[in-house]
């Protein structure tokens, strides 16, 4: 299954879709262009079966399991979960960007430090209440 196939909801764009099944989403990258906002809070779902340790070089070993991981900057990991083929991995990746477009992911919750200009962007974008 490959992300041509699957129905991305408004705002998702197929980033890259590599021959090896790793895959990358993007969310609004007209609004997140390094203009408006830094090129580095774009939000992005990533989809590999690259082992998922945290020493350089780790990802570059392939795995039996599929990762799919919601980033909402570099080192601001929102969710990540694990599946055993990369099918269900399309499906959950695809789930995964409609709940945050339709506000239902909390972006607020995986930060230390709050970038209030860049949430009520993602809220006006995704219409997700800043008390929700």
């Amino acid at each position: 299954m490959s992300f041509a196939d699957a129905d991305l909801p408004d705002g998702w764009r197929v980033w890259t879709d590599d021959d090896d099944g790793r895959s990358i989403l993007v969310y609004r990258p007209d609004v997140f262009d390094s203009e408006q906002y830094p090129a580095p809070c774009l939000p992005t779902i990533y989809l590999t079966n690259g082992a998922r340790n945290q020493r350089p070089g780790a990802g570059q070993y392939r795995t039996d399991e599929w990762h799919v991981t919601l980033f909402l900057e570099p080192e601001i990991e929102a969710e990540s979960t694990t599946y055993d083929d990369r099918d269900a991995a399309v499906d959950a990746a695809v789930d995964v960007a409609a709940r945050f477009a339709a506000g239902d992911v909390d972006y607020r919750a995986v930060y230390q430090v709050p970038r209030e200009d860049y949430f009520a962007e993602l809220d006006d974008l995704t219409g997700r209440s800043p008390d929700a």
